[in-house]
């Protein structure tokens, strides 16, 4: 009989344990996937030699590792290994070295990056 209670009070503890870290509070929203998906609306690229736009475009977003990948697929050159930080506003700001001007949420995607490959612009929302 006090082996039961013993197992069953180790169960209890480590039910206890992992439900209080599976909701925790604070969890950061990068970390949960929210931006992964496809975004719609307004894209450009140019590198001085071409320029595209599309008024209906769209910009594919996924996760791998710890940064983003965005595919545009419309010839538009992809952008890969963006990391973010989260802004006061809730949204989640680029940073490194030639990738920032990207704010993303999980309703919006706004880009103006410029660096040696060319100048990228969206105005997205999904």
């Amino acid at each position: 009989m006090k082996n039961k209670s013993k197992l069953l009070g180790i169960l209890i503890m480590t039910a206890v344990l992992f439900a209080g870290t599976a909701c925790s509070k604070d969890d950061d929203p990068a970390d949960s996937d929210i931006f992964i998906g496809t975004y719609r609306g307004s894209i450009s690229f140019t590198d001085g030699e071409e320029n595209i736009s599309d008024a209906d475009g769209r910009v594919t977003v996924a996760k791998v590792g710890n940064s983003y990948n965005f595919d545009f697929g419309t010839g538009i050159p992809n952008i890969t290994g963006v990391r973010f930080e989260k802004d006061d506003d809730g949204t989640y700001v680029s940073i490194g070295e030639g990738l920032t001007g990207i704010t993303i949420s999980a309703g919006s995607l706004n880009m103006l990056v410029t660096n040696e490959r060319g100048t990228w612009t969206a105005d997205c929302s999904r």
